[in-house]
């Protein structure tokens, strides 16, 4: 098709945005019926705990499954985070539950998947402030990626959460580190000015 006459006006993949998402995550739109998702956040801290929730059917129809501390500074290293996902879809909850990430997805990834959001919870981002029951919302129209969390809520909770500490051994230590984003990249070129990724 020629670029000025494409067959949708977006790919299979938007760029999200919002207070849950200040500098964008992704979503994979291709396939997926469900425009628009509202509901109460799981919150989990690990990709292991959020499996074995799914498998205990601790995870029901309408909630929101956020993972976090999977990102470039908190996995370290982004790893790939297909097996939730895919438990989901096995499960029948491909489109009824949305799980979102600050970590990555496979291209094979299939349901209503929101990953990538930065910052990401291990470097402050707002995920890391999120708390089970609070109500999130994507949006593929408006390309939302939000909560309902009052800006002064947020601070409270900012001033009373304590972070997980960075992986601080060995090469994981030095990468997670040094790792920008994922939004700028999730690159180690350290020595380069602040926001100079050309």
């Amino acid at each position: 098709m020629p670029l000025d006459k494409p067959k949708r006006e977006d790919g299979p993949l938007i760029i999200l945005r919002g207070n849950l998402a200040p500098d964008g995550a992704v979503a994979k739109v291709s396939g997926v019926k469900v425009r628009r998702h509202e509901g109460p956040a799981k919150v989990y801290n690990s990709e292991e705990d959020a499996v074995n929730a799914v498998l205990a059917d601790e995870v029901v129809d309408g909630e929101g499954v956020v993972g976090r501390n999977v990102g470039p500074k908190g996995g370290p290293g982004m790893p790939e985070k297909l097996s939730l996902s895919t438990i989901l879809v096995g499960k029948g909850q491909g489109e009824s539950v949305c799980l979102m990430t600050d970590g990555r997805f496979s291209g094979g990834t299939h349901g209503l998947v929101v990953w990538h959001i930065a910052p990401e919870a291990q470097d402050g981002g707002p995920s890391a402030y999120l708390r089970d029951g609070d109500i999130v919302i994507v949006y593929q129209d408006t390309k939302e990626s939000t909560m309902k969390v009052s800006e002064e809520e947020l601070a409270k909770r900012h001033s009373e959460t304590a972070l997980p500490p960075h992986d601080s051994r060995g090469v994981h230590g030095k990468y997670a580190h040094i790792v920008s984003s994922s939004a700028k990249g999730a690159i180690t070129d350290f020595w380069r000015k602040e926001n100079d990724y050309s």
